[in-house]
């Protein structure tokens, strides 16, 4: 019996530890399964708010130094989909961005973040613009949890360059999908 409650013990201290453990989650208030009018882009064509959503994330994995959030469209007709967002240097202390942060002009952010430019040609956050009757496109918002402190990049560095970085960096990530789609009027 002794021996019996040994082995029950340490089989649900095993569980506990394997299933227990906490994920790096990336979650949103603002943002559901489908954008709406207030995330949607002003301009292509677009007449939304675009709103950046609220964002928050948890369970950092150790070493974990800053962290670098993306908003990327795979499906966009360009043949090599379409980045809505780029941020970096987001201090290790800072585990959310407020709705409304992509607006640069707001300020919005800590000190030293960076947001970078999308593929709209301009910086900060820029909403779901899919073309019309294209269906629905998906949008990848993803959180990284990064090994350095600083990219070493500015404002003005390719999407596609900052990606190289974050991929060299990453120690994790976690994403929200989420859809849109305009309908021909």
């Amino acid at each position: 019996m002794v021996r019996s409650l040994q082995i029950l013990t340490i089989l649900i201290a095993f569980s506990n530890s394997v299933y227990g453990q906490q994920t790096f989650t990336l979650s949103s208030n603002t943002l559901g399964g489908e954008a709406t009018i207030n995330e949607e882009f002003n301009g292509f064509g677009c007449t939304g708010e675009n709103l950046s959503p609220q964002l928050s994330w948890k369970n950092a994995p150790e070493g974990t130094k800053s962290f670098a959030i993306t908003m990327y469209d795979p499906d966009a007709p360009t043949g090599s989909g379409w980045w809505h967002w780029v941020v970096f240097d987001i201090p290790l202390s800072v585990n959310e961005l407020v709705s409304g942060a992509g607006d640069t002009t707001k300020k919005l952010t800590p000190e030293g973040v960076i947001q970078g430019i999308t593929d709209y040609g301009a910086t900060g956050y820029g909403g779901p613009c899919p073309p019309e009757g294209h269906g629905l496109h998906q949008y990848i918002i993803t959180v990284y949890a990064l090994k350095t402190e600083q990219l070493g990049l500015d404002q003005n560095t390719n999407p596609a360059v900052v990606g190289y970085y974050l991929w060299n960096n990453t120690l994790a990530k976690a994403s929200i999908v989420t859809y849109y789609q305009r309908i021909r009027e």
